[in-house]
């Protein structure tokens, strides 16, 4: 790709935007790790957060080269009627310049407020021992900070210098995910707006009619009244022991901030001599910031704790997407909505 990409792609508008807040002040300043091995490249980044504000989830925003960010390419070239070559060919960054103005990244001062907790370090393997958490928060501040800019912890520390600190005051380099808008409309309560602030989640989206789970591509797809392409995001969807139900299905209710039942008389891969439990809402729940409960029974599209698996390991069946993902497509469709699963 080398310089052409930047030279197409040159950025200049800044986007404003609070950085999250929750509910406790951390304690102490938290070092950030040395640089991890593996480069990033920057024209990649660049392309992975043009497709993720325009709806086309790459995954993870890491600056490498794979499978989502190849699926995400094809979703974009679909929805402007390019040749689906998943490549970022000439007539793609053609297409992508129209958006020059935003950054790959931004650089954005830590608030006390975005460092806040609380926060559960370590969280228990055991399902007994995290049904009594009160949440099943983040583990850190750079945990939290990772999933607000749609990355990983790792990618946060190869972007800044070994010496950055994580404390109020402190310039740090992000991805640049920010929204266009927090101005979330409709009956929303207030945990679940700051939730969506938080994973900054645009209040700006368009309206879907149907998704479109396509076990193939390992993607969801978002289509509107007329059958037009208007989201696409990275799935990971059943398992050799819990396969995808194919057939049509139709969205039941949306549920934020859900809990999640451990029920082993219907997990295959559990001993049905264990407990049932109840584990507690958060962002490293089981199921994510959000349950979009499905009326095949048992099943749902929903977020998940662990992001960078998104596409490669297997699930319980349902459909799992990024937290940042997930809810996002929840403020693009209804209740009533018809959810397709087709090979």
């Amino acid at each position: 790709m080398g310089k052409v990409l930047l030279a197409n792609l040159a950025l200049g508008v800044a986007m404003a935007g609070a950085v999250a807040v929750t509910a406790q002040p951390a304690k102490k300043a938290t070092p950030v790790a040395a640089k991890a091995e593996a480069a990033l490249d920057r024209n990649i980044l660049h392309v992975q957060v043009v497709l993720d504000k325009l709806g086309f989830g790459p995954g993870i925003l890491d600056g490498r080269p794979g499978m989502s960010l190849t699926a995400a390419l094809k979703g974009f070239q679909e929805s402007r009627g390019l040749p689906e070559t998943g490549k970022i060919d000439p007539r793609t960054l053609s297409a992508l310049k129209r958006y020059a103005a935003w950054r790959p990244t931004k650089r954005l001062t830590l608030s006390a407020a975005a460092l806040q907790g609380p926060f559960i370090n370590p969280i228990p393997k055991d399902e007994a021992e995290k049904a009594k958490l009160p949440g099943l928060y983040y583990r850190s501040p750079l945990e939290k900070l990772a999933e607000m800019f749609h990355t990983t912890p790792a990618v946060l520390i190869e972007l800044n210098s070994p010496q950055t600190r994580l404390a109020p005051g402190q310039a740090i380099v992000v991805p640049n995910a920010l929204p266009t808008s927090r101005d979330y409309q409709g009956d929303i309560k207030p945990a679940w707006r700051q939730t969506l602030s938080n994973l900054n989640v645009d209040a700006n989206q368009p309206r879907g009619a149907k998704i479109v789970v396509d076990k193939s591509d390992a993607v969801l797809r978002v289509l509107d009244a007329e059958d037009r392409l208007v989201g696409q995001f990275q799935a990971t969807m059943g398992s050799s022991t819990d396969p995808l139900p194919l057939g049509t299905w139709k969205i039941l209710h949306i549920s934020p901030l859900p809990d999640w039942k451990f029920n082993p008389l219907i997990l295959k891969k559990v001993d049905d001599s264990k407990a049932a439990q109840v584990i507690p809402a958060g962002p490293n729940n089981p199921v994510g910031v959000v349950w979009i409960d499905l009326s095949k029974e048992h099943y749902g599209i929903h977020g998940t704790a662990e992001p960078h698996q998104i596409g490669r390991a297997q699930s319980n069946g349902c459909v799992r997407l990024t937290n940042w993902d997930a809810a996002r497509v929840s403020l693009m469709i209804k209740a009533g909505a018809p959810v397709i699963f087709q090979a």
